[in-house]
């Protein structure tokens, strides 16, 4: 499958997408009363770094014709997910299980665990919302709602954190094995970027063959930020791995040829950091 020939179409492409979702989340969280509750939140929802895992699920619906708008409440809805995993993550008690960047705590332990809790209902909240503007799409924003939920729960990304965190404290950072590493990137990233991408899939209106390839080629991307930039950062044996992976995401687009896919396909074509 070739990809643009010029990277900046591509990069414009999900740099737009990226703006799209801020700025819904900054309508949907401005720092009103009681300032103690939404001046953290706020501040928490953008602190945490971006991933592309939203901003796919946004890819996903425009690839099987639905509209952007369709599937902004669930791509803000992951976004918050994900800046609430990361809070809890980087709390200054657990932020010492393994070697991560120096993080700047602008609020108090407590204030960012409880905000961290708060802001996965909101996002849920987000989405039930979206049922009274969309409310022929309800059946699809429930399901959307199922998968988010799963994703992010004790058999998704909290499972995760936990073998994460287990691996650290009883192998070191040097010692740990391709299987140890695998399975974490699965629950994390893999298991919210194959989220975000069914969830674009499902609100877009996708056959069930399109939202489970999507879905596919979303894990398959998420494990590759995973080993690229997270758990399996500067560890050994991961190029071989990486490569397998883009392989098996690219095989997963080929029921969409005839369609504009070099866009969703770049991927895995160019790297995560570069788009």
């Amino acid at each position: 499958m070739a990809g643009d020939p010029d990277p900046k179409p591509t990069q414009s492409y999900w740099t737009s997408i990226e703006a799209d979702i801020a700025a819904h989340l900054k309508r949907a969280i401005p720092i009103r009363p009681p300032v103690s509750v939404f001046e953290p939140m706020h501040y928490l929802t953008f602190a945490a770094p971006r991933i592309t895992a939203s901003a796919l699920c946004i890819a996903a619906c425009e690839l099987v014709g639905g509209d952007r708008d369709q599937a902004m409440a669930a791509a803000s809805a992951l976004h918050l997910m994900h800046a609430a995993a990361y809070t809890h993550e980087h709390l200054p008690l657990t932020d010492r299980i393994r070697p991560k960047p120096a993080i700047h705590h602008a609020y108090s332990p407590n204030v960012e665990l409880l905000t961290g809790d708060g802001i996965i209902p909101f996002g849920l909240e987000l989405l039930a919302k979206s049922i009274v503007k969309n409310g022929s799409n309800s059946d699809r924003i429930l399901r959307v709602i199922v998968e988010i939920t799963r994703a992010v729960g004790s058999e998704g990304v909290v499972d995760g954190q936990y073998k994460e965190f287990l691996c650290s404290q009883s192998k070191g950072e040097e010692s740990w094995n391709l299987g140890d590493i695998e399975y974490v990137c699965k629950k994390k990233e893999g298991g919210l970027y194959a989220c975000g991408a069914a969830c674009g899939a499902i609100l877009g209106g996708g056959s069930e063959e399109e939202v489970q390839k999507l879905r596919k080629y979303g894990l398959y991307v998420g494990m590759i930020e995973g080993m690229l930039y997270g758990v399996g950062r500067n560890k050994k044996g991961m190029e071989g791995e990486v490569e397998k992976l883009r392989g098996l995401a690219t095989k997963e687009l080929e029921i969409f040829n005839g369609r504009k896919i070099e866009k969703i396909c770049s991927l895995v074509q160019a790297g995560l950091c570069s788009v």
